[in-house]
Formats: C-alpha cells, sequence, structure tokens
C-alpha cells in the first residue's frame, strides 16, 4: 500500500486536553481508524526552540518522545486535519513510504 510514515515528535511531560500528549495522540488515530503506531523514547533531543531535552534519573518528564504510524492518504488527510482543529501544536515529519504486511496473516 502507498501511504505516508508520520513521525510526531514531543516530550514525556506534555499535555493535551488533560491527557498526555502521546495518550491523547494515540487516541486520535485509533478514533480514525489508524492501526497501527508506535512510541518511542529518546535520550536526548533538541527541541524547536533549540532547547536540550533529555531524559534524567529522577525526572522523565521532559525526555524526547516519538510517534510513528503509517497511514493511507485519507487517514494522513484526515488526522492532520483533525490536529489543527484541535490546535495540536506538536511538530510532524511526514515521509511517502511504501508499507504492507508480509509472511503469515497478523492478529
Amino acid at each position: 500500500m502507498q501511504g505516508y510514515q508520520l513521525a510526531f515528535f514531543t516530550a514525556q511531560g506534555r499535555h493535551h486536553g488533560g491527557k498526555p500528549v502521546v495518550d491523547w495522540l494515540l487516541q486520535v488515530a485509533r478514533g480514525l481508524g489508524i492501526q497501527g503506531a508506535t512510541v518511542l523514547a529518546g535520550a536526548e533531543g533538541i527541541g524547536r526552540g533549540g532547547k536540550v531535552h533529555s531524559a534524567h534519573f529522577f525526572e522523565l518528564a521532559d525526555q524526547p518522545l516519538t510517534v510513528l504510524m503509517a497511514v493511507s492518504p485519507d487517514q494522513c488527510t484526515a488526522l492532520l486535519a483533525q490536529l489543527e482543529r484541535e490546535k495540536a501544536n506538536l511538530f510532524y515529519v511526514k515521509t511517502p513510504v511504501e508499507f504492507g504486511v508480509v509472511g503469515a496473516s497478523g492478529t
């Protein structure tokens, strides 16, 4: 299938709509029928403002997080439109990709 890989970059301590932004983003994606997303935790990153963000032993609120998902063109349009309507304020990267399942059928 042809579509896009969307990567959203945020930090552990960010919230939107009263929820951690990663949980909120996954809920929005699920509501749109997007069936796969992975959350990756980073050790360190540089944010839009040039500030270094990192996971500290005692405080993980600043830990960089990435949410990756493979989506169809229609899902991409719907997701980005909803995030815009809800003023999500998330940096993202959109890359054209081919994706699918190989081997045994998934469950």
